[in-house]
């Protein structure tokens, strides 16, 4: 990841969430994020019949969790797997707006062995999984729940994500190890 990507996505994350009105500390509804970005959010079933997906899950588990597709009139469309997990739709649907938000181009289109697949930029990826943490559970709500010596499963509960993206934001942004250090930690 580029040197000061993680700055700018905290502060991306900040006024994309002013924007709706919303204080540091307060859940994201990630449907309302989309509808102000202008992208329409679809539950792949509403596209293909549910069957398809079960099987695809059951052939491949995790091979689909979400995809965005630019349209010929212009719109810009996110499409999720319903099969997910609530807490793991709400990532990855903030995983493809990251995406739009950070102005990356749509994959290419590769065939392989007659079938399309979409071929994913490492780097976007993980510049959009970080955005979409940033999105979700930025710094300040994540100290102050650290504070509170709130667990990654409370709050996945709370704020309606996985418990791999919270524990994840806890460890890789830092906040465990400041609030650990903090002297209102300290007995």
């Amino acid at each position: 990841m580029r040197r000061g990507f993680k700055t700018e996505a905290e502060r991306l994350a900040e006024r994309q969430r002013a924007q709706l009105g919303l204080q540091p500390v307060d859940p994201l509804k990630i449907f309302d994020l989309a509808e102000n970005l202008g992208v329409r959010v679809y539950s792949a079933s509403d596209l293909v019949d549910r069957s398809a997906l079960e099987e695809l899950e059951r052939l491949q588990p995790g091979a689909f969790s979400a995809a965005t597709f630019n349209m010929p009139d212009g719109d810009t469309v996110a499409v999720y797997n319903p099969l997910s997990e609530p807490g793991r739709t709400n990532s990855d649907i903030a995983h493809e707006l990251a995406h739009i938000l950070l102005g990356h181009r749509l994959r290419d289109l590769q065939k392989i062995g007659g079938n399309t697949f979409f071929a994913c930029d490492p780097e976007q990826e993980e510049e959009a999984n970080w955005l979409a943490g940033c999105l979700l559970l930025p710094r300040p709500l994540l100290l102050r729940e650290a504070y509170a010596k709130a667990t990654p499963e409370a709050i996945a509960h709370k704020y309606h994500v996985s418990i791999s993206m919270a524990r994840f934001r806890l460890n890789a942004s830092g906040v465990m190890m400041q609030a650990r250090r903090s002297p209102q930690r300290r007995p």
